[in-house]
């Protein structure tokens, strides 16, 4: 295997509204990592089927993320930003990993048993070997850095796994793909209710999604959980109020939140009044992202020529890599 170049490669759901938390703990680092490296960032339609299997509302999800991650700042110019289903040589892959992956611990996947959980009545192969789908979707561009969270790092194992296997078998034609976030803790966000982070499914009350107009934002932020204010002076907060802080600091200037926190320690705090100015702050952060958008999603031919140039920069890598894959399998018989 020659000299392991660094590329990146995330995959994006297209399910539910993208929201304040995936903006600062993943869209923000996708943003800087495509100016330091090359990168692959997918729309994980196929992925997608294994939860969600009516597609007739895929199109208009799809639509929607990419057009919510171009307005956070991905620029299709610079990156390979595609569709995973326009991708085909992604299913030749997945179908080699799948040979070298076996049922037993498949089954002990922790998101696995999960879903069969939440889905008894859906657990199909797809959800089974989701993370040998997962594993052809990273090393198709020999990537060997993957932004995720702690939620994906037993799939990340598995891939390097599975790596390791073909390597062995068949001849070393995989990078090991590593956890890459600049080395630093991955934000997150806090839900509102104080249960927790802000999530796509769990309460959308509680969650400040980045397609919200103004006045939910500023409703939602005044319903966020308090109390009657600190006793003592330098009183530690609790998580809920811990909470609000945390949220300030990523959208409110330093003076504003010093104003706050001064407040809190004197105890002389208004929380109403920090709700009201965390709205503003926070209306001020979201709006131009809402508004670009929905400028981009009812562009439907500047959507289709971002698909279709993002299709031929994957498939172009994918392409490559098959090659490598099928000459080291033997399976060139002509």
């Amino acid at each position: 295997m020659s000299e392991v170049k660094n590329i990146v490669m995330s995959g994006i759901r297209p399910t539910g509204y993208l929201h304040l938390g995936n903006y600062f703990g993943a869209m923000r680092n996708y943003v800087r990592m495509q100016e330091e490296y090359p990168c692959f960032f997918m729309v994980a339609d196929l992925h997608s089927l294994t939860t969600h299997p009516d597609t007739r509302t895929l199109k208009e999800s799809v639509h929607r993320v990419l057009a919510e991650n171009i307005a956070c700042g991905l620029d299709p110019e610079k990156v390979a930003f595609y569709c995973q289903s326009h991708v085909p040589e992604t299913s030749e892959l997945y179908l080699y990993f799948n040979m070298l992956a076996y049922k037993g611990e498949l089954e002990k996947t922790t998101t696995f048993k999960d879903k069969v959980r939440l889905q008894p009545d859906n657990v199909n192969a797809g959800l089974l070997t989701y993370p040998v789908l997962q594993t052809a979707d990273i090393l198709l561009h020999r990537a060997n850095l993957v932004p995720v969270g702690k939620d994906q790092e037993q799939h990340l194992e598995m891939a390097r796994n599975f790596a390791q296997r073909f390597n062995h078998r068949y001849g070393p034609v995989f990078p090991e793909p590593q956890a890459f976030n600049y080395g630093q803790e991955l934000v997150k966000v806090p839900s509102l209710d104080g249960a927790g982070k802000m999530s796509k499914s769990e309460n959308q009350n509680a969650t400040l999604y980045l397609a919200d107009d103004d006045d939910l934002i500023r409703k939602k932020l005044m319903k966020a959980k308090t109390d009657a204010g600190p006793t003592a002076p330098n009183q530690p907060k609790p998580d809920y109020i811990e909470n609000l802080f945390a949220l300030m600091k990523l959208v409110s200037a330093p003076d504003t939140i010093a104003h706050f926190e001064q407040a809190y320690q004197g105890c002389t705090i208004r929380y109403g009044d920090m709700k009201k100015q965390l709205g503003e702050d926070m209306v001020r952060f979201i709006t131009p992202i809402r508004e670009k958008a929905a400028a981009i999603h009812s562009d439907e031919d500047y959507l289709r020529r971002v698909m279709q140039l993002g299709a031929d920069k994957a498939r172009s890598s994918a392409l490559e890599t098959m090659t490598l894959v099928r000459s080291a399998m033997g399976l060139n018989y002509y």
